[in-house]
C-alpha cells in the first residue's frame, strides 16, 4: 500500500513539474524562434483592417540577397491569395512580356528585364507582404500573366519568336540588377514620360531618391502612349471631385475657375486651383483617370477637355523612351544610365 501511495505521489510530483517549467519553457522557445526576423523587421497591427502589417527599414544592400540562377522567390497570386514558389528567370519571364511590348528594340526589352529583376530584389529584402516575396499586381508590384495567357494573346505565328524575345532578355542580363552606392536601387519604370522624366519627390512627396531625377528623352512622341484626349461633362467633373472632397464648390461662369498655379520640372502640373480648391495634378489625374498629370485644360460649352502627354507617374524608366533610345543604337547599360543616374549595374 505505502509502495502504491509513493508511486501517486511521484505521477503527480512529475505532472506538476512538466505542467509548470518544462512546458512553458517549449513553447517560449517555440515562439521565440518564429518571431525572429533576417531582415529586421518590426510588426505592427494595422487597425483599420485588423491585419498584421510588417514594416521594415529600407534594406537594400546587396551583400544581403545573392542571386542564384536557379533561384526561387514566393509568388503571391492576389486573384485567389495562393502563394508559390517559382523560380525567378522564370517570373522575370512573365513580368517582361507583361510590362514591356515583345516587338520593342530587344536592348529596351533587356533593361526592362533588368530593372523588373532590381525591382524583384528590392521587394525581397524589403518585404511587402508577409508570406511572400512579391505579388503578381502590377498596382502593388509589378504586372504578370502566365506564359499560357501571354502566348493566347499573340498571333499565332509570332508566339514562338517573341516568347524567345522574351526569355533572350532574361538570360542575356542574367543575374545583373541596378544599384546606388552599392545599394540595390527602387527601380521604378512607367509607360511614356511624354519627353521628360519626373523626381519623386513632385508625385509621392517625402524625400527625394538621388538616382531619380528629371531627365530629358527624345523620340517618344512616335508613340501611341504619348499623346491622349480625355472630355469630360461639366456634372462629371464635379461629381467625381466631390467624392474627394465634399465642400467643393465651383463657378464655371467665372473666367479663372480652374487655373494651373505651378508647373513641376517634368513639364507636369504640380498645383491648379479648380473652383475653391487647391489640388495637385497628381490628384486631379487620378480623380479624372487621366493617363498623367501632365495635360492642358479648355472648357467648351458643357464639356471639359483634358489633353494628356505621357503615360504613367513618369518616375524612372520611360518603356517607350528606352525603346527609343535602343533604335539609336544604345545598350541596356546606357538605357539604363540615361534614367537612373549615377547608378553602377552590377551581376549578384
Amino acid at each position: 500500500m505505502e509502495m502504491s501511495k509513493l508511486k501517486k505521489i511521484l505521477i503527480y510530483l512529475i505532472s506538476f513539474i512538466t505542467i509548470c517549467f518544462i512546458l512553458p519553457a517549449i513553447f517560449t522557445n517555440r515562439t521565440a524562434k518564429t518571431s525572429t526576423n533576417d531582415i529586421g523587421e518590426e510588426k505592427t497591427t494595422d487597425k483599420s483592417s485588423g491585419e498584421t502589417v510588417v514594416e521594415t527599414t529600407e534594406n537594400t544592400s546587396t551583400s544581403e540577397y545573392k542571386y542564384q540562377k536557379y533561384g526561387t522567390i514566393n509568388l503571391l497570386h492576389t486573384s485567389t491569395g495562393e502563394v508559390k514558389q517559382v523560380k525567378i528567370d522564370d517570373y522575370l519571364c512573365n513580368v517582361v512580356s507583361a510590362e514591356m511590348p515583345a516587338d520593342f528594340d530587344s536592348k529596351a526589352l533587356e533593361a526592362q528585364a533588368i530593372v523588373a529583376r532590381t525591382y524583384t530584389v528590392f521587394k525581397i529584402l524589403n518585404k511587402k507582404h508577409q508570406n511572400a516575396d512579391i505579388c503578381d499586381s502590377s498596382t502593388c508590384c509589378q504586372a504578370w500573366i502566365s506564359k499560357e495567357d501571354r502566348l493566347a494573346k499573340w498571333n499565332e505565328k509570332e508566339r514562338d519568336s517573341n516568347w524567345n524575345k522574351i526569355v533572350n532578355a532574361v538570360n542575356n542580363t542574367q543575374g545583373k540588377i541596378i544599384t546606388y552606392k552599392g545599394n540595390v536601387i527602387n527601380a521604378f519604370f512607367h509607360s511614356n514620360s511624354g519627353g521628360k522624366t519626373e523626381s519623386p519627390i513632385n508625385v509621392w512627396g517625402g524625400s527625394n531618391y538621388p538616382y531619380l531625377q528629371a531627365v530629358q528623352t527624345d523620340g517618344e512622341d512616335a508613340y501611341s502612349q504619348y499623346k491622349s484626349e480625355t472630355i469630360i461633362k461639366k456634372d462629371e467633373l464635379v461629381k467625381k471631385i466631390k467624392e474627394k472632397h465634399r465642400g467643393f464648390e465651383i463657378d464655371f461662369s467665372k473666367k479663372d475657375c480652374i487655373k494651373v498655379k505651378e508647373y513641376t520640372e517634368g513639364n507636369r502640373v504640380k498645383t491648379i486651383q479648380i473652383g475653391n480648391l487647391e489640388l495637385s495634378g497628381v490628384e486631379v489625374r487620378n480623380i479624372l483617370s487621366l493617363r498623367s498629370a501632365n495635360f492642358k485644360f479648355s472648357i467648351e460649352g458643357d464639356n471639359i477637355k483634358f489633353e494628356v502627354i505621357g503615360y504613367g507617374h513618369g518616375v524612372g524608366m520611360s518603356q517607350t523612351g528606352a525603346d527609343s533610345l535602343a533604335k539609336q543604337g544604345k545598350n541596356f547599360e546606357e538605357i539604363i544610365k540615361h534614367y537612373y543616374t549615377g547608378v553602377d549595374i552590377v551581376d549578384m
